[in-house]
């Protein structure tokens, strides 16, 4: 499998692929605008630019399809193998890569790998336990037995929320906030989901970890390491001026 969902751009173009897009690309506008560096990178789905409001000056977008062609420039690699040295990314974004990544850990630790230490990844992915989940394993029992349809892309595998939280934690990261979003049921008609606007005020009150898609900002901690402010500067400053020496003044005084 490639490391694309199958028809993932042809999904985004129907109503509730036009609904998550809008709902994902207001949170990647809000998480990245105020995250500050040199270098930015996301990884996959072009329909969703994730760094548009960041002011980063090198920003890159990668793909692991060579058969893409991306409305913007791109590069292609291998996610578990990215062309960028260690400690040298500020800021990775993921709109959906690792539940479409053949290797999901190896996508993560490369990530880390690339991350400077207090670097932040940024990733949003669909939630298995959603009305959307649920209905797509409906869609996969009906196809073994000959029938049905995916009511979202048929590629690709769902990684829960916590799970994720789990594989970040064991590679020392940090989840600085996380939410859900997108409580309208499963349906296909823009129609449909309008008149079931009212469930996205009810979800993120009472169902929240029930939505449909998640979102989460991780910071890459290393033990041992503390960064430091400006203060340090003053303090060098300070350990560097000269300081007279008792004992030529003890001398001086004599000599009078």
């Amino acid at each position: 499998m490639s490391g694309q969902i199958i028809g993932l751009q042809d999904w985004f173009a129907t109503p509730p692929g036009r609904y998550l897009l809008a709902w994902e690309q207001a949170q990647f506008d809000e998480a990245v605008a105020d995250i500050f560096g040199y270098h930015a990178l996301q990884l996959g789905a072009t329909e969703i630019d994730g760094l548009r409001s960041n002011r980063m000056p090198h920003r890159w977008l990668a793909l692991s399809d060579p058969l893409q062609q991306p409305a913007r420039a791109a590069l292609f690699t291998d996610f578990a193998a990215l062309p960028f040295a260690a400690n040298s990314l500020d800021l990775v974004v993921l709109p959906h890569a690792l539940e479409l990544s053949p290797d999901p850990h190896a996508t993560l630790r490369e990530v880390e790998r690339v991350l400077v230490p207090e670097g932040r990844v940024v990733i949003c992915g669909l939630n298995p336990a959603s009305l959307w989940g649920m209905r797509q394993r409906r869609a996969h029992l009906y196809r073994k037995l000959g029938f049905g349809e995916f009511f979202l892309p048929e590629g690709g595998e769902f990684i829960g929320y916590w799970r994720l939280r789990d594989w970040l934690r064991l590679l020392s990261f940090e989840v600085e906030s996380g939410r859900f979003g997108i409580y309208r049921p499963a349906v296909r008609s823009e129609a449909w989901l309008e008149r079931c606007r009212w469930m996205d005020t009810a979800g993120e009150r009472w169902w929240p970890i029930f939505g449909a898609v998640y979102f989460l900002v991780a910071v890459k901690r290393v033990r041992g390491m503390r960064l430091l402010g400006a203060e340090w500067r003053r303090a060098t400053a300070r350990a560097t001026a000269p300081v007279p020496l008792a004992g030529k003044v003890h001398k001086a005084e004599h000599a009078d």
